[in-house]
C-alpha cells in the first residue's frame, strides 16, 4: 500500500515539475515578444500623424 503512494506522489511532483519549466518558458517567451513590440512602436512613433 505505502508503495502505491509513493509512486502515486512521485507522479504528482513529476508533473509539477513539468507544468512549472513551461509555465517558466511561456513567461519568458511572452516577456520577449512584449519587450520587442514595444521597442518597435518606440522606435515608429515618429512616424505617428495624429
Amino acid at each position: 500500500m505505502e508503495e502505491r503512494v509513493y509512486k502515486i506522489m512521485s507522479g504528482a511532483g513529476a508533473m509539477n515539475i513539468a507544468v512549472g519549466v513551461v509555465t517558466l518558458v511561456t513567461g519568458i517567451v511572452c516577456g520577449i515578444l512584449l519587450l520587442i513590440g514595444g521597442a518597435k512602436l518606440l522606435a515608429g512613433k515618429s512616424k505617428i500623424l495624429f
